[in-house]
Parts: C-alpha cells; structure tokens; sequence
C-alpha cells in the first residue's frame, strides 16, 4: 500500500507524463489565490489560460485583483498586511522588490524551471508573457507611414497628439534616446539627461497613459493617433475588427512581466501552483494565442498556432533592441 508521500510522488509523475501540472485535485476548501495583474483584455486573456485551468485541476478558485499598484505592494508587505498571493510586474520591479526583501522565494520543487527563460527566472520570480512596445498609429488620424522612432518625435510630418507611457520603468526613455540617434547597443546605462531633453521637443503634444485599456483608448479614438504601445494591447484592437492601425516593429523595446508572490502572502503554496500552471507550455501557449505576447516557455512555442508567429515579438528578433533587466 503507498503512503501519502508515494501516493503523492506517483501523482506527481503522472500527471508529469500527461503534461499536466504536477499536484492533487484534492484541496483545502479554504484555499484560494488572489490574482493581481493589469486588468482588460490581458487579464482577461490570463484568467482563460491560466486561471480557470488551474481551478479545474485544483478545485483551489482564483480572485482577480487589480491593477498592479507597486505601492500598494509595498505597503501591504511593510505593514504585514498581505492580501495578494500572486502578482504580475514588469520585469524590472520583480528584481528590485527581490533586493528590498519584499517578495517570496519561488518554490521550484512546484515550478517547472525547465524550459523558461533564464533572463526572467531567478529565486524570487519568473517570467509571465514577454511583450513588446511598438509604434503605432491610426490611419483614420494620421497620414502617410511611420517607420521609426524618430517619426513619432517629427511633429511637422505628422502632426497630433503621442500617447507614450508615464512610467520610466522600461520603454520610453529607450524610445526617446533611439529616436535621438543612440544605437541600441549603446542604450545602457541609460542617459537620462538626453532622454528627457528629447521628450522637451514635443511635450506640448504628449498624452501619458498609464494602462494598456488606456492606451487602447487613446489610438482608437484619435485623440493621441501615434505612440508607443504594447503589441498585444494592438492586437487586441485588431481581433475586435479595428483594421485602421498601422504598427512598425522596426527597434520594437521589449517589455517583459514577470511573477512574483509578495512576502507574507496569506496562500504561498497554492500560489506556487498557481504559477507552475501559468508558466507550463500549455498555459503560456494558450495565453499568447489569444494575445499575440510570446510566451516565456520555450515548449509553448510548438503549440501556437500558425497565423500568431507573424504578430509575435521573437518573429521580429532582428528589429528588437536588446533586452534591460535589474539583476
């Protein structure tokens, strides 16, 4: 007769062999998983692939939150009053609430760490999509063909408002010094000052958004027709029948997310599969063909669909910039 442990171990290798998640469907009642990320069509996407996968398997449900607030974050973990279990952020926050202590060690006895992307798996954190932020404008609004950086910065050429996003974190400081000439392989360390003297030239027409719904918004409508934007926001647009965006890929700036789970969170080990589910090939490959951002699992990519490869970011490697990370 097996023991718990055997019963568990030979649960586990089956569910390896059908390439499945490797943990029992038998839970506490009581256990659940807050689930934190940008909210829109890219939760929405998460909680398809993801979530309701995951519950199937688990019988543990998953809570949406949202949307990521970094300071939220902090104060939850500084005051030990931790809500959230699992939580998505762009890379470079991952790396940084990992050096301030704020953020839990993953636990790779449950996370498969085969396969992923060795720039976005560390101890405390793993990759969630990879995206990449474009140009792009509406041809409803604007005339003629953008082909790089520096058109979004020639107000005389095209004239109207530039929907660029407000954190500094990763994107528009690298598009502003490309857009001044700086090569990408000469982007970092960044120079800041150049940078912020490129955005001075076009200030007046700048509209700062701070959400991918936002951004949506803002190309859709016209009131900022040409800006930085993340690929799969655009596709997004495009699969709701929005065939008036033009997209240039040309130093398209990757922009990776990542998961991490906040110090102290209340379900650590159903957070730990609950990420195991949203980094295997399956999940991640499920994700991205409904979003169009490349998936972080090198085993998920055999499983896209054919008609994504040509909106996935690695289909335009040659163009991409090189990749910024806080290690």
């Amino acid at each position: 007769m097996l023991d718990r442990r055997r019963f568990l171990q030979a649960g586990a290798g089956l569910a390896a062999a059908a390439g499945l998640a490797p943990w029992s469907t038998a839970q506490a009642a009581n256990d659940k998983v807050t689930f934190v990320s940008w909210g829109g069509t890219t939760q929405d996407a998460q909680d398809a692939a993801w979530g309701k996968p995951f519950t199937a398997a688990t019988k543990i449900p998953v809570v949406d939150d949202g949307p990521t607030d970094y300071g939220k974050f902090r104060a939850m973990v500084e005051s030990g009053n931790v809500m959230w279990d699992v939580v998505d952020v762009e890379g470079h926050y991952a790396f940084r609430f990992a050096k301030l202590g704020l953020v839990e060690p993953i636990d790779f006895s449950i996370v498969k760490r085969e396969g992923l992307d060795p720039r976005l798996t560390f101890d405390h954190g793993v990759g969630s999509f990879m995206s990449s932020y474009v140009l792009a404008w509406n041809k409803a609004f604007v005339t003629g063909e953008l082909t790089s950086w520096a058109d979004l910065f020639d107000l005389k050429k095209f004239p109207g408002k530039r929907a660029v996003y407000k954190w500094a974190s990763e994107g528009a400081l690298e598009m502003a010094l490309l857009a001044d000439g700086v090569k990408p392989a000469d982007l970092y360390p960044l120079d800041l000052d150049r940078a912020f003297a490129k955005f001075d030239t076009i200030k007046s027409e700048i509209v700062w958004w701070g959400s991918g719904a936002q951004s949506q918004q803002l190309i859709a409508s016209g009131e900022a027709p040409i800006g930085m934007f993340w690929n799969g926001r655009l596709y997004a647009m495009q699969k709701d029948g929005l065939d008036s965006l033009g997209i240039c890929w040309h130093q398209h700036i990757p922009g990776p997310d990542m998961l991490i789970v906040p110090k102290g969170a209340p379900n650590k080990e159903a957070a730990m599969k609950f990420i195991a589910e949203a980094v295997s090939a399956r999940g991640q490959a499920t994700f991205s063909n409904d979003t169009a951002y490349a998936p972080i699992n090198k085993d998920a990519i055999p499983l896209l669909k054919p008609d994504m490869l040509p909106v996935m970011p690695f289909t335009h490697a040659a163009d991409e910039v090189p990749l910024g990370l806080e290690y």
